[in-house]
């Protein structure tokens, strides 16, 4: 599961996902910014069937942080 949200990472911020590590962010990743952020958030809650909090939302600041919320709504990322 861990791989289907690297490859949404990968489609958004137009990054091989070599690149993409917990530690990604809008700091290292050229096209995090705030609008593909906003498609990053419609795109995982699409495919993973969950909504986020504004507090969610606003808490996103690297990779990691997105897994940790994802987890919290029960979305499993191991293989």
């Amino acid at each position: 599961m861990s791989d289907k949200l690297y490859i949404i990472l990968s489609r958004i911020f137009s990054v091989h996902i070599s690149e993409i590590s917990d530690t990604s962010g809008p700091e290292n990743i050229e096209r995090w910014d705030s609008f593909n952020a906003l498609v990053l958030i419609d795109e995982l809650e699409s495919e993973f069937d969950i909504k986020f909090t504004v507090d969610e939302i606003t808490d996103v600041l690297t990779v990691a942080d997105i897994k940790r919320h994802l987890k919290n709504h029960g979305v499993s990322l191991d293989g």
